[in-house]
């Protein structure tokens, strides 16, 4: 099963200053090979709907990848702010460490999403049959990463740039929780 990977335009704002996983040391195009290969192996689980996979990076690889995180403690600054990814999207609150130290790497995990559901939004980029739209590299000792509560909230109510999911109380609880524990450091 050799299933081709290309790169969506949406994974390119994952850079230094983005606040979000990146790599100064892969190319997009290098990620989504990787991916390819990855997938064509088996190392990947599916994810929050049919069409969404999970591809687990090789460990060989994951000191490439800088994790934007931090761990919140009392002696956090935090800052929010009233900001929206692309301008058919809605805007939303983003929090952002303001101190803190970068945790490590410890795994990566690269997010494809099939043709047909990044068509479902005009969001396909490419013909390929999978899309690299994000990659997430987790801190040592986390096993998974839910998905934000924002990101949740635009899929479930169908905003503008969510892709339609369901989740369960289960999954909520736990997004939220998870996410009063770490947070991005801020990069400006």
């Amino acid at each position: 099963m050799n299933e081709r990977v290309a790169v969506n335009e949406f994974v390119r704002r994952q850079t230094k200053e983005s606040g979000k996983s990146f790599s100064s040391q892969l190319s997009f195009e290098d990620i989504a090979l990787h991916a390819e290969v990855q997938m064509s192996a088996g190392h990947f689980k599916e994810g929050y709907r049919e069409g969404v996979r999970i591809v687990a990076a090789a460990v060989d690889i994951t000191k490439q990848f800088t994790c934007p995180f931090v761990k919140i403690d009392a002696a956090t600054e935090l800052s929010a702010k009233y900001v929206q990814r692309r301008s058919d999207e809605k805007f939303y609150i983003q929090v952002r460490a303001k101190t803190g130290i970068l945790l490590p790497a410890g795994k990566v995990e690269l997010i494809l999403y099939r043709h047909d559901v990044l068509a479902e939004n005009d969001e396909q980029s490419t013909a390929a049959e999978w899309e690299l739209i994000s990659f997430h590299a987790l801190p040592e000792g986390i096993d998974e990463m839910p998905m934000g509560p924002v990101t949740m909230m635009r899929n479930q109510l169908k905003l503008p740039g969510g892709t339609k999911a369901n989740y369960s109380v289960a999954e909520w609880a736990h997004s939220v929780e998870f996410w009063q524990h770490y947070a991005a450091l801020e990069t400006e």
